[in-house]
């Protein structure tokens, strides 16, 4: 029984002590065959792209706000036929590639021999290479393949002539400041435009002579700047002094890079359409508001009272003066207020007359003092009627 026991124990020591030794010898074999895989990796080598296919060299573009070009090329070859990772690289004529303007990576997110780069791309790149909007730059692009490292420029490159679309990117909203408007410097109170259309943008602001002013995307430090030359849109905050001096309104229209004519705003009067005239003017209370206070009085009329009204703009442009009417958003509104703020929202009229684009006045105003507030700013031009 003695021997038996001791028999057993010896058994599963040997057992044990066999465990360990196959354990330690397949642990070592692990680690030797990481340390090997560590030892032996090297980075595969990656051909330079031999030939570039399309565009065809000295291709020219005429961008425009929409599109894209199609960039192929002939695939690279690696050591150990993995797929390579290529870049479309841009530069000036005189460039040699080592700092590019612009690099753009090839579609399915770098492992296709082509890229379908976009003409809002291309307008970067020929901005890139100094060329106003409007204006033609002609670059040379390549591409360089790699697999991470070590890249390889082609062999090749090619030229590419491009003409900038006119206008620029519409930033979304934009404000104007400076000390040459009454914003001011301070970026905080740059003063919203109002967004007529896409690109498209209006202010009417009080300017000041013999300074600055700009139109930013944003009110922050890195904001983009846009300034107006000789009455070109340019991207910048170059120093142009105003020259304009008294309320203006100003209209910049990215999709041609531009600037209208500005427009002096003389003043803008109460227009009653029974009597055909200016009753009393509004006074310019800063930021695009204008407001005033006098008494209406209906007209009588065989049919009862008449209450209707609107706004007369009296304007210098180009040195002619003439005037415009502000009305209601609807052409053929013809009620009284409908209890909906909409209602006096107001838009401009360049035609003035008697009678068309008028609103009406509340029963209550008839023989009172009445406070007029014309608000010609931010996103939706409106007016105030109160007792």
């Amino acid at each position: 029984m003695l021997n038996d026991l001791v028999k057993f124990k010896i058994k599963n020591t040997m057992k044990t002590y066999i465990y360990k030794v196959l354990s330690v010898l397949f642990i070592s074999s692990l680690l030797f065959s990481c340390s090997s895989d560590k030892m032996e990796f090297k980075d595969s080598y990656i051909t330079p792209v031999e030939n570039l296919y399309e565009p065809a060299d000295s291709k020219t573009i005429q961008l425009t706000s929409n599109g894209t070009l199609y960039f192929s090329w002939q695939a690279a070859r690696s050591q150990d036929a993995g797929a390579p990772l290529y870049e479309v690289f841009f530069d000036v004529l005189e460039g040699d590639f080592s700092k590019p303007i612009y690099s753009v990576t090839s579609d399915l997110n770098g492992f296709s021999n082509g890229a379908e780069i976009s003409f809002k791309i291309l307008n970067k790149i020929a901005t890139n290479a100094g060329a106003e909007p409007g204006e033609v730059a002609t670059v040379k692009w390549t591409v360089v393949s790699s697999r991470g490292i070590n890249p390889q420029i082609a062999k090749d490159s090619r030229t590419l002539t491009i003409t900038r679309v006119l206008g620029m990117e519409d930033p979304g909203q934009l404000f104007i400041t400076g000390l040459g408007c009454e914003a001011g410097e301070n970026l905080t109170d740059a003063m919203p435009m109002h967004r007529i259309a896409e690109g498209e943008y209006e202010v009417y602001v009080k300017l000041n002579a013999g300074n600055s002013f700009y139109f930013v995307d944003a009110k922050k430090e890195e904001a983009t700047h846009w300034y107006v030359e000789l009455g070109k849109l340019k991207e910048g905050t170059e120093d142009v002094v105003n020259e304009l001096d008294g309320i203006y309104r100003l209209n910049i229209d990215f999709n041609t890079a531009s600037w209208s004519e500005p427009v002096k705003i003389k003043e803008i009067g109460y227009w009653f359409c029974p009597t055909n005239k200016v009753e009393w003017v509004l006074d310019y209370v800063g930021k695009g508001v204008w407001e005033g206070r006098g008494p209406i009085e209906f007209k009588q009329e065989d049919w009862g009272r008449d209450e209707r009204y609107k706004f007369r703009v009296s304007t210098i442009s180009g040195g002619k003066e003439s005037e415009e009417d502000l009305g209601p958003v609807n052409e053929g509104e013809d009620g009284k207020p409908s209890g909906v703020p909409t209602y006096f929202n107001l838009k401009v009229y360049k035609e003035a007359n008697q009678w068309d684009h008028k609103w009406k006045f509340i029963n209550e105003c008839d023989g009172k003092d009445v406070t007029l507030r014309v608000m010609m700013s931010g996103e939706v031009y409106t007016h105030e009627v109160s007792l």
